[in-house]
């Protein structure tokens, strides 16, 4: 996964609380067996009028002008501040994924659904958490100035603002695995030559385990 050490980039607000994930990705568009496409659906039943479906022709759908991230201004943002609880609702992963393949690279909020907060991580997607009164001040901030921007660098924990740098906290672990890019695959790979010097002791201790006799027997 794509590696996050210091990241700089427009924000956007979304100041709502209890965003759930039926409302980042809607139910209909999780039948894919894909792992991408999810990005022109963020948000769908809030960024178009009419009702989307899997394979419909976004650019003909009708778009929502109140929602916020269809105004001009913030096209093209990549951090997105919200309000406490984001990501509640069902276990769905592809949440984070619509987010990504959209273009964010982070949400900053108070709190966050357990299960979408450890989804987001597992896929390289950072959630941030602040106290109320920083996002509050952050989503102030953003209204209140076209092209607010936001850097976020992890190896420090901080998230910087029109010159004030606010600390989070992010375990030593997932700090570990944001910075260099290492998904659970990536992970176990770290161990291979390990594995396969396990594995080769183990054919010895344990030949019966390898035999052919009985591997074709089982079958």
């Amino acid at each position: 996964m794509e590696k996050f050490v210091v990241f700089k980039g427009l924000a956007a607000p979304m100041d709502r609380e209890n965003v759930d994930t039926d409302a980042i990705i809607p139910k209909q568009f999780l039948k894919s067996i894909h792992k991408t496409g999810y990005g022109e659906n963020l948000f769908d039943a809030w960024r178009y009028k009419d009702t989307g479906e899997p394979g419909k022709d976004n650019s003909k759908r009708p778009l929502n002008p109140d929602f916020i991230l269809n105004q001009p201004r913030y096209q093209g943002a990549s951090i997105m501040v919200a309000g406490k609880n984001f990501g509640c609702g069902s276990s769905r992963e592809h949440a984070p994924w619509a987010l990504q393949q959209y273009g964010f690279r982070a949400v900053i909020a108070p709190s966050f659904a357990d299960i979408f907060f450890n989804n987001s991580y597992k896929n390289g997607f950072l959630p941030i958490v602040l106290t109320a009164d920083q996002v509050r001040r952050l989503i102030d901030k953003i209204n209140g100035f076209v092209g607010f921007q936001i850097e976020i660098d992890l190896p420090r924990q901080v998230v910087i603002a029109d010159g004030e740098e606010m600390p989070f906290e992010i375990s030593g672990h997932r700090k570990y695995c944001m910075v260099n890019g290492f998904d659970d695959i990536s992970l176990t790979l770290l161990q291979a030559e390990k594995i396969r010097k396990f594995e080769e002791a183990r054919k010895i201790r344990h030949p019966y385990y390898f035999s052919t006799n009985i591997a074709n027997a089982s079958l």
